[in-house]
């Protein structure tokens, strides 16, 4: 089964957590409801006595930092008197002395919370706090990605689907297909993404449909980006802008989707696209 999103970037937050700090262990999960957050994702860890545990908001430094949803940190986490100590058998199994908590925060709720640790009871400095918030909102962006696509797969499958839908409707329908085919290369999941792309490819066809379709049409995938930014009277520029890639880039795109489908302005290439079913 392939890993979820939350799995992908906690593990390469907490990878990069320790190469921007220098610290030897971090570790990290996802909250399972309001109050709980469970380790799932370790690195550098020497044992797995971390690994399953359950964090209660309030409870140890991670619990703190999800109560407070702030960074929290202490220099000797066993003789600490800031932090309640449920979780210290595991803490010292795995020799751990300072440990700073930073909680994932998107649109002010707590969805997670990363830690980094040191063997040794050390003061930690701006350069540590600073890595794990960075490590941290890596996290939050790539769940803020997630939600806004799965709200825009729910809204697409009701507008497509909805046999009352007003003609006028399909312009809508037409700037999701565009928002979702920039959101494609940004999500991490791949079902997540392989959904998306259905839904796509859902739109398209259901335009596809009502026209003739040429024969023999096959666009890359970054083809169908650009023409679908295109379509929605995006210049190169803000093509560009919207799908993280250079202007070059987007007219190299723009120039062979333009030779494949037989056009020789932007606006024919957009018009066989929608013939072909790529673009709704």
């Amino acid at each position: 089964m392939p890993e979820s999103v939350d799995a992908v970037e906690m593990q390469a937050a907490l990878l990069r957590l320790r190469r921007t700090s220098g610290l030897p262990v971090a570790f990290g999960g996802m909250l399972s409801d309001s109050r709980h957050a469970r380790i799932a994702e370790l690195n550098g860890a020497q044992t797995t006595a971390l690994r399953g545990l359950v964090i209660s908001a309030g409870s140890g430094l991670g619990g703190k930092s999800i109560a407070l949803s702030r960074p929290c940190a202490v220099t000797d986490y066993r003789s600490s008197r800031h932090i309640s100590h449920e979780y210290d058998l595991a803490v010292a199994a795995e020799g751990l002395r300072s440990v700073v908590a930073v909680p994932v925060v998107v649109r002010r709720t707590v969805r997670g919370v990363l830690y980094g640790a040191l063997r040794a009871p050390v003061t930690l400095g701006d350069r540590t706090f600073d890595a794990a918030m960075a490590a941290a909102r890596d996290v939050e962006q790539a769940l803020v990605v997630r939600d806004e696509v799965q709200q825009l797969l729910a809204v697409t499958r009701e507008q497509v689907t909805d046999p009352r839908a007003a003609p006028e409707a399909w312009e809508d329908v037409r700037e999701a297909h565009r928002e979702l085919r920039a959101l494609v290369p940004k999500v991490v999941d791949p079902a997540l993404r392989d959904d998306l792309l259905a839904v796509c490819g859902l739109l398209a066809s259901a335009a596809g449909t009502r026209a003739p379709k040429p024969r023999g049409v096959h666009l890359a995938p970054r083809e169908v980006d650009v023409l679908a930014c295109v379509a929605a009277g995006a210049t190169n520029a803000v093509a560009a802008e919207r799908l993280g890639l250079r202007p070059e880039t987007v007219k190299g795109y723009l120039r062979s989707a333009m030779r494949k489908l037989g056009a020789h302005t932007r606006l024919e290439a957009v018009v066989a696209a929608r013939r072909a079913g790529l673009l709704p």
